[in-house]
């Protein structure tokens, strides 16, 4: 087996679980530094913005854009560890994970540039509809698209891949669990429930990622 191959799956695979420690040690740091924010209008969350401190938000989604890329180059990866019969399936998961990093970093990007640009200078005029803090706005349809429908497919079609091939239970079950959490926030974003949302992106979501990127660490060093 090619070292190099195994050398980058490994690193892909600490960068996703680092990311999410990261984004866990930001959550509960923007818990305590500030109260949860509802979105209202484009002035209020202005208020706001200027009135606690941003670095945990900022620091999270700095690393999102790194989770997003290093999961892609995992999947891509993946397809050199799979049988003949079933690449194609790795190949399809591949194709999705490759949209969701597109969607994923293009709107982490535009929220630490040209929104934290806007909202510095106080130039906000038509901000709101590129505001992660506006569940309605284009950026966040967009962001949603990535997470919930592209990441949930790409995990979708590598766990029917991971069964074919007989994986670990802890890679199957991750691929299961970021899956079924990613598909059912993205319909329950299209709901409008936003409690389900939460709790399908962030719980069961962040969880079953956890749980696959430490069970491809294992799998990689056994290689």
């Amino acid at each position: 087996m090619n070292t190099l191959k195994i050398k980058i799956a490994l690193w892909s695979a600490r960068i996703c679980l680092l990311s999410f420690i990261i984004w866990i040690i930001s959550f509960i740091g923007i818990a305590l530094s500030s109260p949860l924010f509802i979105w209202s209008d484009l002035h209020q969350y202005l208020t706001f913005y200027n009135t606690y401190p941003q670095f945990f938000s900022y620091f999270a989604k700095i690393w999102m854009i790194f989770f997003s890329i290093s999961f892609m180059v995992l999947i891509l990866v993946w397809e050199a560890f799979s049988n003949p019969d079933s690449k194609i399936l790795t190949k399809i998961g591949s194709v999705f994970a490759i949209l969701f990093a597109i969607c994923s970093s293009l709107h982490y990007f535009v929220q630490i540039s040209s929104v934290r640009f806007a909202l510095n200078s106080g130039n906000i005029s038509g901000l709101d509809h590129f505001l992660q803090a506006n569940p309605t706005s284009f950026s966040s349809s967009v962001n949603m698209l990535g997470w919930g429908l592209f990441l949930g497919l790409s995990n979708l079609f590598l766990y029917f891949e991971s069964i074919a091939n007989k994986r670990s239970k802890g890679i199957k079950l991750g691929f299961l669990i970021v899956s079924i959490s990613c598909l059912l926030g993205c319909i329950s974003f299209l709901a409008q429930i936003d409690l389900l949302t939460f709790l399908f992106i962030n719980l069961g979501l962040g969880g079953g990622m956890i749980l696959l990127s430490v069970s491809s660490i294992r799998k990689f060093k056994k290689i």
